[in-house]
């Protein structure tokens, strides 16, 4: 892979912090132009706020757009819709100035198709701060076929998934933490038959949605030891995530989730779930008694999960578990590879020098550090070289999006893996949930199975890898619904009707490129 145009980047120097922050653009004495840029919305905006409008919105506008005579324009876009949107925005050359994706194999999609501006060049004139952030090795991950398509964010934490247990009913009913799949299963029986959370009825033993939070830490755990050969070829690359549908073991762990359900251990109408809400709602009124989820994010302020279920529920105590297990009784999970979300500039766009500008002022050490903590004594004090956010209704309000405005870093970096790691940490609004907070941090990346890059686009996963993840949610939602003595015909059918949607051809071309790389 050719990085000449990655030279040098690791010895250029941060603006100094007390140069003003307003240098991000030369744009003055000009006519005033717009640059339109891509925000998430998760329909989580405090009331009076949004997605597009708020205080760093805002702060944006004055201290970048305003004094280079450039108006942003944020365009929100619904998380949960972000692929199907950005395609058709593409499409009608109505894009953004600057967008974003997860899936790798929609970079490639658009560098095919002549979408995309290539911005090497531009990074060397303009993006100084922004190199020297991201360095040469997340930028490499931006390098598609002939140039620099994309400008990956640096990504501080590559852990993914934790499961939470309600410790409490477990100490109600005299069990242990579950150590094992096995044991994961004979706590949700318990669960189910002793109800001790007295819901009348309405226990869901293991809490359950349509998304990869909650099935992949329970199917990754059913594979079984193979080839390096057949773990590279069958794993098929969905999206912004590596599947391992044709990898042995899969299917078994599909008929797992098929025996939870038909069992009622695991929530009836996860397959209408793609969101979280139903799955979050549950846990908080106190009905749910396990579930997985990203991360620490049922520790966060919003939408205050672990919060509303203490409200909700006297003496609810929800304690982070590492519990599924695989033959060798490790605790195998996906993790995330070094880079976070591919930033891009559309070839329609007249404003990518601009585009880069406003990336290269939000990489200067005193803008990011403002953007992603705020004011000292007013949002955050300094305890141990950690700004520590406190916790009233302005830090909430202020930062409730702060991570989907800094796009280009997932996360807080403090220089150093352990402050990283405290930083996840006392980014957690309660105090109280440190402790738990300090646990997730080693249970995601405990075990962790890092994606497989190849160094070639695979040419079927650009065609179908974003498609495809439909057929993929198909198979599991019907074979999960399946009655037992169903399970194997409706599986293979599913299968059968995936791989013919674009999987078989994923698997040859991800053979053809294995066999490459041997010679």
């Amino acid at each position: 892979m050719a990085l000449g145009i990655l030279s040098g980047c690791s010895g250029e120097g941060f603006e100094s912090a007390s140069k003003s922050s307003e240098s991000g653009g030369s744009a003055t004495g000009k006519d005033t132009v717009t640059l339109r840029i891509e925000v998430f919305d998760r329909g989580n905006a405090p009331s009076g706020l949004a997605a597009n409008k708020n205080a760093l919105t805002d702060y944006a506008q004055e201290h970048f757009g305003t004094p280079n005579n450039i108006k942003l324009e944020y365009v929100p876009v619904p998380r949960t819709q972000e692929t199907e949107k950005l395609n058709v925005m593409l499409a009608a050359n109505e894009a953004p100035d600057i967008v974003f994706t997860y899936d790798s194999n929609l970079v490639y999609k658009y560098v095919e198709q002549g979408g995309l501006t290539e911005v090497g060049q531009m990074l060397n004139e303009h993006g100084k701060n922004l190199k020297q952030f991201l360095g040469g090795k997340t930028l490499e991950y931006g390098y598609f076929k002939d140039g620099q398509y994309a400008i990956p964010s640096k990504r501080v934490s590559i852990g993914k998934y934790a499961s939470f247990i309600r410790k409490d009913w477990l100490d109600q009913l005299g069990m242990p933490v579950p150590q094992s799949t096995a044991e994961v299963y004979n706590t949700l029986k318990a669960f189910k038959e002793k109800d001790p959370g007295n819901t009348g009825g309405q226990v869901v033993p293991l809490g359950f949605s349509l998304t990869p939070a909650s099935y992949e830490p329970i199917i990754w755990a059913f594979i079984r030891k193979t080839s390096d050969e057949e773990r590279i070829t069958k794993i098929q690359q969905l999206s912004s995530r590596d599947y391992p549908t044709l990898l042995p073991g899969h299917k078994e762990g599909v008929q797992f989730l098929n025996k939870l359900y038909n069992e009622g251990l695991m929530s009836a109408d996860f397959s209408l779930d793609k969101d979280k809400k139903k799955l979050n709602q549950d846990v908080m009124t106190g009905k749910t008694g396990m579930f997985s989820e990203d991360a620490v994010n049922p520790l966060k302020s919003t939408p205050g999960v672990y919060t509303n279920l203490q409200k909700n529920v006297q003496g609810a105590k929800l304690q982070p578990i590492d519990p599924f297990t695989n033959e060798d009784g490790k605790h195998v999970k996906p993790i995330y590879e070094p880079a976070g979300m591919y930033i891009m500039i559309p070839k329609s766009s007249k404003r990518a020098v601009e585009a880069i500008k406003y990336l290269d002022w939000m990489a200067q050490k005193d803008v990011l550090f403002f953007l992603q903590n705020g004011e000292e004594g007013k949002h955050y004090t300094m305890e141990n070289g950690i700004p520590v956010g406190l916790d009233n209704e302005d830090t909430k309000n202020r930062n409730f999006n702060n991570g989907d405005i800094v796009i280009i870093s997932n996360g807080r970096d403090f220089g150093e893996p352990v402050k990283n790691k405290e930083g996840n940490v006392v980014a957690i609004e309660k105090k109280e949930f440190w402790d738990d907070a300090r646990r997730i941090q080693d249970i995601i990346e405990t075990d962790g199975i890092p994606p497989i890059r190849f160094p070639k686009p695979i040419p079927a996963q650009v065609k179908y890898g974003s498609s495809l993840l439909e057929k993929y949610h198909e198979l599991l939602v019907k074979s999960i619904l399946a009655k037992p003595a169903d399970f194997d015909k409706v599986y293979e059918a599913a299968l059968s009707d995936y791989m013919s949607s674009g999987g078989e051809a994923i698997l040859k071309d991800r053979q053809a490129a294995y066999a490459e790389m041997k010679k």
